[in-house]
């Protein structure tokens, strides 16, 4: 099947990204892969992952009036993984008008997720200098709009699986959660729980009302030591 030019999936990519460049030559560079060529993408990658960092964090801040820091970390971790990116990518796309080498092509390199995640960023970049960051800021959000409103109070609080999500992604072992002891009368007992992970000196203390709630404290203890919270 014979690719359509160029130009022709550019046009039909910005309406998609809902943004059109003054300059197109800042995203062809930012659809633009190494494998295709010196003049590429990853010095606007680079830029993207910073920007769409602080737009997220910055989009958290004001959605979670109340949140800590920590927690704050965490959402955001959640948000723009690679994995949520690429699936952002997904929706706008961005396969479609990879600019790629001949053999990132045969393998497959346009529905890669992590090429997909780092041209997204690249993308946030160029719009960034093409637009400004106000218009910017608007239409970078906008990518990231179902994905913020989707972010529950049920979602921020399940943090086991925030932590295993975390572990896999370093591919590091998953936490091994141990009862240390359980206090108190049968109606209103307290349970203390030890979260391990590898690598770490000493394992994470949590206490709840029920053994859950206990792990999901302790697995956010390791989350905000582990993410700088």
């Amino acid at each position: 099947m014979t690719e359509a030019p160029v130009s022709a999936r550019v046009q039909a990519l910005q309406s998609r990204l809902g943004y059109h460049f003054s300059d197109t030559t800042l995203l062809v560079r930012a659809l633009t892969h190494r494998s295709a060529g010196a003049t590429h993408n990853e010095r606007l990658e680079f830029l993207g992952d910073s920007w769409v960092n602080h737009l997220v964090a910055q989009a958290l801040f004001n959605r979670f009036p109340k949140a800590r820091e920590g927690e704050l970390t965490r959402m955001r971790s959640r948000l723009v993984r690679g994995s949520y990116l690429a699936g952002i990518a997904k929706r706008l796309e961005l396969g479609d008008a990879l600019v790629l080498g001949v053999g990132e092509r045969k393998s497959g390199g346009r529905h890669r997720d992590s090429i997909l995640a780092d041209t997204l960023e690249a993308i946030a970049a160029a719009v960034l200098l093409d637009g400004g960051p106000t218009v910017a800021a608007e239409v970078v959000l906008g990518w990231f709009k179902s994905d913020l409103e989707g972010i529950t109070s049920e979602t921020r609080k399940d943090n086991k699986t925030l932590l295993q999500e975390w572990l896999q992604g370093r591919k590091l072992p998953l936490p091994c959660y141990e009862l240390v002891s359980v206090e108190g009368p049968d109606h209103d007992q307290v349970f203390d729980v030890n979260c391990a992970i590898a690598g770490a000196n000493d394992p994470y203390r949590g206490r709840g009302s029920s053994r859950r709630d206990a792990e999901q404290a302790a697995a956010g203890n390791a989350l905000e030591a582990l993410l700088g919270g």
